[in-house]
């Protein structure tokens, strides 16, 4: 029977789309080493127009001129038209680049979804407001526990607070009135008044009363005067 009939070939896959446009961008390759050998043959032939004088000769140049610049406008038609066509097998790449972005993440988008839920029915709003109170009822036991502690034991519990104020209070004027709010153990050591530590009076040169000096003659200051020795003769 397969004699007969044959075997049926399987079919070639389609091309994708990365294929046609690398076959396209081949084929543009190719129409542009064409451009590049039509121009510089047009180079040529205008160096032999220039160096031609004008006649049958240079006519001649021209009208071959004439035929490879015809060619090189067919050629560019081409590499424009496989330009434009690369350019359309880009865009409906991208569009379907983008539309299996959209697939993979809707698709990771259901996964995580699916997942949350299970987790949410794991997790109740009730239990975290039980947890949050009971973690606020332990944190006010501890301040508890710890003012205890710090509790002092010397100091009464039945203190006045406005017999303490007062206390403070008077303390303060006894304090400004010895040195306008400084103490007098923190004042600046000054100097002592000669008149107010009360010493006598140096001696001076004016007579002193009668009562007060006696017949032994005095000097200048006031001390007495030692005595001359006398020279007998």
């Amino acid at each position: 029977m397969n004699r007969i009939f044959g075997v049926k070939k399987d079919k070639e896959p389609p091309p994708s789309l990365n294929d046609a446009s690398d076959r396209i961008n081949k084929r543009g390759e190719t129409v542009d080493e064409k451009i590049k050998r039509l121009d510089a043959e047009l180079a040529r032939y205008k160096e032999q127009i220039k160096k031609t004088r004008p006649g049958p000769a240079q006519e001649a140049v021209k009208a071959r001129a004439m035929r490879v610049l015809k060619q090189k406008r067919m050629y560019e038609g081409q590499r424009d038209m496989l330009y434009n066509q690369t350019f359309n097998l880009d865009q409906v790449a991208f569009a379907s680049e983008g539309i299996k972005d959209a697939q993979q993440t809707m698709s990771a988008l259901k996964s995580a979804n699916k997942e949350l839920k299970g987790m949410m029915k794991t997790v109740k709003i009730q239990d975290i407001d039980s947890l949050q109170d009971e973690m606020m009822d332990m944190m006010d036991i501890s301040n508890e526990i710890q003012e205890s502690l710090g509790r002092s034991y010397s100091v009464p519990d039945d203190i006045d607070e406005d017999e303490l104020l007062g206390e403070l209070d008077a303390l303060e004027a006894d304090m400004g009135q010895e040195g306008e709010g400084v103490p007098s153990y923190l004042q600046s050591d000054k100097e002592p008044d000669l008149n107010e530590l009360n010493l006598p009076s140096a001696p001076s040169g004016h007579a002193m009363p009668d009562d007060r000096v006696n017949s032994q003659p005095v000097d200048e200051l006031g001390f007495p005067a030692a005595p001359h020795a006398s020279l007998r003769t």
